[in-house]
């Protein structure tokens, strides 16, 4: 919505504005990263009763896929213009120096969450081990063959990646991929599909081993010899690099949008609803037997480590329908601001913020999450304070976006004046 501005008399600069229209930020990429942060936080806080409720109980994908799909989204605005723009070595010049950035978030985050758990453990009268919880013995526990600098030799070159600490890694291999995948999508896009669905079809264990071929993902724990037991990255950036770059190829045009069609509406609602009785909720609160039965033999289609392909389907048609309800660039989201008032108004842009900066959210929502699971511990997790205790890291949550959008400003730079 554009306004007239009242001081404005000429007729020319009227015409001006006329000719060139304000443009309309497309507000849905940072709504639902956004609330992908605010999940993420609540799904990753041990024994907090919102989690037996976030959108991943009800269906295969969740708020991971969210993250993904949507950096990929990202990406290909923020990386894509520069491979355009500059060329292919400075747009992968660009690539390495963010896959630099997100290497150092990752340790920092391990390491200050890895401080704040040894230093919760021995709080007097704790009688719990929060550093043992995420299996951090290794570098806690000096073991028989493996001493300490060899542990964190082996975390900083992402040979040992931990429990909880395994997105940023994944998230680094995938943008190590985007050089290529520019390449390739310039030749010809049928040549990146069938790149990026070779590399997931390898990247699927199940099918790997039943073909008797190598599995591509890589060691999470490299002391354990027999490769049969070896821990493997939770998160297998060989099978989540299709969902990144299925919507990084919705953004660079690569991939047309899709129409919005009775038909397409009501495929994509019939393969959401399908997997309601076969979901958490469907097994948990209707006691499907069957349903659990069928998760366990079916586990290859599922699978959160591979990526497996009904939770490919599964987000696809719920990202198309989130797609058709938002409206085109958000506007069915904005338009709530009228129907539902100011209150609205405050709360959509607290969530635009805080899916801006996305990274640093992430980042501080991790070590939050640990934080609130020893507060529950300690103060007790009735309802009321197991909210207070969610409601504290969601405050965290958008202080943490708003500092990081006001640091981005640089305000300390001596404003040009002209």
């Amino acid at each position: 919505m554009t306004f007239a501005d009242p001081t404005q008399t000429s007729a020319a600069p009227a015409a001006a504005a006329a000719a060139n229209p304000a443009r309309v930020r497309d507000i849905r990429l940072d709504f639902f990263r956004g609330l992908a942060m605010f999940i993420i936080l609540f799904a990753h806080t041990p024994g907090n009763f919102l989690t037996a409720w976030i959108p991943a109980r009800f269906g295969f994908s969740d708020a991971t896929e969210i993250f993904v799909f949507c950096s990929g989204m990202a990406s290909a605005i923020a990386f894509g213009a520069t491979f355009d723009r500059a060329g292919w070595l400075l747009g992968t010049a660009r690539v390495i120096y963010r896959i630099w950035q997100v290497y150092w978030a990752h340790i920092g985050l391990f390491f200050a969450t890895a401080a704040m758990l040894a230093y919760l453990t021995n709080l007097d009268g704790t009688t719990r081990n929060y550093w043992g919880q995420l299996n951090l013995w290794m570098l806690f526990v000096e073991g028989e063959h493996w001493t300490n600098p060899d542990i964190l030799f082996r975390f900083m070159t992402l040979q040992w990646v931990p429990n909880l600490f395994d997105i940023l890694p994944m998230y680094m291999v995938i943008l190590a991929m985007m050089p290529i995948v520019i390449v390739l999508g310039r030749i010809h896009f049928g040549l990146l599909a069938a790149a990026s669905l070779t590399l997931w079809f390898f990247g699927q264990r199940s099918f790997m081993e039943t073909l008797g071929l190598p599995y591509l993902n890589f060691t999470a724990e490299p002391w354990v010899g027999n490769d049969d037991w070896q821990r493997r990255w939770f998160l297998n950036p060989f099978g989540w690099q299709l969902v990144f770059f299925t919507g990084f190829a919705f953004m660079r045009g690569w991939i047309p949008k899709p129409p919005v069609t009775p038909l397409l509406i009501g495929i994509a609602t019939f393969f959401v609803l399908a997997n309601l009785p076969l979901s958490s909720i469907g097994v948990r609160e209707f006691g499907f037997d069957w349903a659990r039965e069928w998760r366990a033999d079916n586990r290859q289609w599922i699978s959160k480590t591979d990526f497996g392909l009904l939770r490919y389907v599964q987000f696809l048609s719920l990202a198309y329908l989130s797609w058709v309800i938002a409206g085109d660039k958000g506007d069915r989201i904005r338009a709530g601001v009228s129907t539902l008032g100011r209150a609205w108004g405050g709360i959509l842009k607290v969530i635009l913020k805080v899916g801006q900066q996305s990274l640093a959210v992430f980042v501080v929502s991790i070590f939050v999450a640990r934080f609130n699971g020893f507060a529950m511990d300690m103060l007790g997790r009735d309802t009321g304070t197991v909210l207070a205790v969610n409601a504290f890291g969601c405050g965290c949550l958008i202080l943490t976006a708003y500092l990081a959008g006001w640091f981005k400003t640089t305000p300390w730079k001596p404003k040009v004046t002209r």
